[in-house]
């Protein structure tokens, strides 16, 4: 800045180049158009996403908690189904009701085997059957109340107060006993199936030990 306080030209500052107003603006750039092999995989990927929209959304996965609850039940029904069957496969092996079946076949002329008694089973005795285990599946082996204190408990609110006179501990172990009874009973009633279907003796123990068998 000069004395007078005027700038100079080499100190003013400089200003920025304008555009004639003659020249028309830059064009923008030019942007080529996608690959073919581009086009075709987006295509793909939204005809993928229009197909599978057409699927219902499945359901989330159970809570690993109500899962376990869920095979444990099974597991324990399952192993009651098998004690009554074993139970029920030795004790048909050595004695029979009194009395007849149907019209002339007695219960003492039943076989004393497990599939061979099924088999001379009647129509109407098998229908009678398959509705009794019906209605304990709907009916009784269930938590009806909604008030189980754990898995397979099917009290239902009919309680002598037996149960609840045992500690946490007692629980526990008679629970425990129950599990195990029904995991061997499930195997024991397998074998007795499959040395029946074999065409040799259901208790293959008997012959093993020399124990006489009557059946």
């Amino acid at each position: 800045m000069g004395p007078s306080g005027i700038r100079s030209s080499s100190q003013r500052r400089p200003r920025s180049a304008r555009v004639p107003s003659h020249q028309s603006p830059p064009p923008p750039p030019r942007i080529s158009p996608p690959p073919p092999h581009a086009q075709q995989s987006s295509a793909t990927r939204s005809t993928f996403a229009r197909r599978l929209s057409r699927f219902p959304t499945p359901p989330p996965p159970p809570h690993p908690r109500r899962r376990f609850e869920k095979l444990r039940y099974v597991e324990l029904k399952h192993g009651r189904i098998a004690m009554l069957a074993f139970l029920g496969h030795a004790a048909a092996a050595g004695a029979h009701l009194p009395g007849k079946l149907a019209g002339d076949l007695a219960f003492a002329d039943m076989p004393k085997t497990g599939f061979a008694a099924l088999a001379a089973t009647p129509p109407l005795g098998l229908l009678q059957m398959f509705l009794f285990v019906g209605f304990l599946e709907l009916k009784v082996c269930k938590d009806v109340t909604g008030t189980g204190e754990f898995p397979g408990d099917f009290r239902n609110g009919v309680d002598n107060g037996a149960w609840d006179s045992f500690t946490p501990q007692q629980k526990l172990e008679k629970r425990s006993k129950e599990l195990n009874n029904g995991r061997a009973a499930m195997m024991g009633i397998l074998g007795l199936m499959v040395h029946e279907n074999l065409a040799g003796p259901a208790y293959v123990a008997n012959e093993y030990f020399g124990l006489p068998a009557p059946f």
